[in-house]
C-alpha cells in the first residue's frame, strides 16, 4: 500500500532543479530488452519497473498539482437539486445508494444507479438532481422548479440518494490542459470489470469521510489519488480514440516509448531510438503513436517539454538553465519552441505570473472538507 502510495503521490511544482536530476527507469548495463542490447532499458508495462522511473500519471499529477477537495457526502430525498457552475476541475463520484441523474449542458441525461462512479473533466456547467428538469434548472435563489417532482425524467420518491465525490482542483490556469484528453464524461456502471475494484476503493474513502480519526486527511488525500488513477486505467482501458499520455497504461509498445521520453525529456530522441523502445519499426511506431495519442512522437515530446518549461517557469531559475534541462541549445531555440507551442515568449509567460504570485496560497497540494 505504502508503495502504491509513493508512487502516485503529488510532489508540488516541479522545478528545473528536480527534473535535471532526472534518472533512468533502470540501470542494467549490458542486458537485453525488447531485442535491443542497452546500457539503459525502459522496460514495457508487462515488466518490472522500479518505483522511482517516471511514470506519465504520476509526473502529469505532480506537474498539475491538483488541489483535493472532498466535500460532505451528499444525503437527500426527492426532490432535489445540485447546480455546478464551470471551472478547472475534474470530479469524480460514486451513487452509494439510490439513483440520480447527471444533466452535463449539451450532452444527454445521464441516469446513475447505485454502484455506478463517474469521471467528469473539465465539465460545462451541470446539475445532479432526482430528475432532469431539477438536475438542469435550478432556479438562481435555490428552489426546485415546482413541476420538478412531477416529471416523468424523475428517479424513485420512496428512496434517498446517498453520493460521496472528490474535487480536484487545478491552481494554475494552464494545469488544467494536462488533462484534454479526457472526455466531458467517463461511466463505469455496476457490475462493470472494473466496478468491484473501484468500489473497494471508495469505501475506504467513504469510511474516512465518515470519521474523525488522526491521519483522516491523508489518508483521504491519498485514497482520492488511487482513485482517480483508477478511473484513468478504466478509461484508457475502454477508450478507442487518442489518449494523450493516458496511453501509457493502455499500450505496451507505445508506453514504453512515453515513460522514456518522460524519464529523460531533455534528450534529443529520434523517432529510431524510440521505435527501437517500443519493439516496432519507424513507420509502425510513429503511425501507432499518432492514433494513440493523436499527435506524432516527437511533437508530443515538445509539448511535454514545453509543459515542463511552465513549472520552471514559476522558479527564478534563468532562462538559459531552463532552456538546458529541457533539451535546447540556447535560450533562443527555447524561446522560439516556447513561443510556438504556448503563443507567447517565456519572459512573457513568467511576467504574466506575477499578478497570480500575490494573491496565491502556498504551492502544494490540499484535501479540505465541509466538516474539517
Amino acid at each position: 500500500m505504502s508503495s502504491l502510495l509513493a508512487l502516485i503521490r503529488h510532489e508540488g511544482t516541479l522545478a528545473p532543479r528536480s527534473f535535471c536530476r532526472l534518472t533512468s527507469i533502470v540501470a542494467a548495463t549490458g542486458r537485453m530488452f525488447h531485442n535491443v542490447e542497452s546500457s539503459n532499458p525502459y522496460r514495457s508495462s508487462s515488466t518490472e519497473i522500479a518505483l522511482d522511473a517516471h511514470d506519465p500519471i504520476r509526473d502529469v499529477l505532480a506537474l498539475a498539482r491538483p488541489r483535493t477537495v472532498a466535500p460532505v457526502p451528499l444525503r437527500a430525498e426527492a426532490p432535489w437539486a445540485v447546480r455546478y457552475s464551470p471551472f478547472p476541475h475534474i470530479k469524480l463520484g460514486v451513487v452509494v445508494e439510490g439513483e440520480c441523474w447527471l444533466c452535463i449542458d449539451g450532452l444527454e441525461a445521464l441516469r446513475l444507479a447505485k454502484g455506478d462512479f463517474f469521471l467528469l473533466g473539465n465539465p460545462p456547467p451541470y446539475g445532479l438532481g432526482s430528475s432532469v428538469e431539477a438536475a438542469r434548472n435550478r432556479n438562481p435563489d435555490g428552489l426546485l422548479p415546482e413541476s420538478s417532482s412531477a416529471s416523468r425524467n424523475t428517479t424513485s420518491q420512496d428512496s434517498a440518494t446517498y453520493m460521496c465525490s472528490v474535487d480536484f482542483e487545478f491552481p494554475d490556469s494552464d494545469s488544467s490542459a494536462l488533462f484534454s484528453s479526457l472526455p466531458t464524461v467517463t461511466l463505469v456502471k455496476a457490475g462493470d470489470t472494473d466496478e468491484r475494484l473501484l468500489w473497494n476503493i471508495v469505501t475506504l474513502l467513504i469510511h474516512e469521510m465518515e470519521r474523525q480519526k488522526v491521519g483522516r486527511s491523508l489518508v483521504l488525500e491519498h485514497v482520492a489519488q488511487i482513485l482517480l488513477v483508477q478511473m484513468l486505467r478504466s478509461h484508457a482501458g475502454l477508450s478507442h480514440g487518442p489518449l494523450g499520455w493516458l496511453a501509457s497504461v493502455a499500450d505496451d509498445g507505445i508506453g514504453a516509448a512515453l515513460r522514456a521520453m518522460h524519464a529523460e525529456p531533455g534528450r534529443r530522441w529520434t523517432l529510431e531510438e524510440l521505435a527501437r523502445i517500443a519493439m516496432m519499426s519507424r513507420s509502425a511506431f510513429a503511425a501507432a503513436f499518432r492514433g494513440k495519442v493523436g499527435r506524432p512522437p516527437l511533437d508530443y515530446l515538445i509539448e511535454w517539454r514545453m509543459q515542463l518549461a511552465r513549472a520552471a517557469l514559476h522558479t527564478e531559475d534563468s532562462l538559459a538553465a531552463i532552456a538546458e534541462t529541457t533539451g535546447y541549445r540556447s535560450e533562443s531555440a527555447f524561446s522560439t519552441a516556447f513561443r510556438r507551442v504556448v503563443g507567447i515568449s517565456p519572459r512573457e509567460f513568467r511576467t504574466s505570473l506575477r499578478p497570480q504570485r500575490k494573491g496565491r496560497a502556498p504551492a502544494g497540494s490540499a484535501l479540505m472538507s465541509d466538516e474539517d
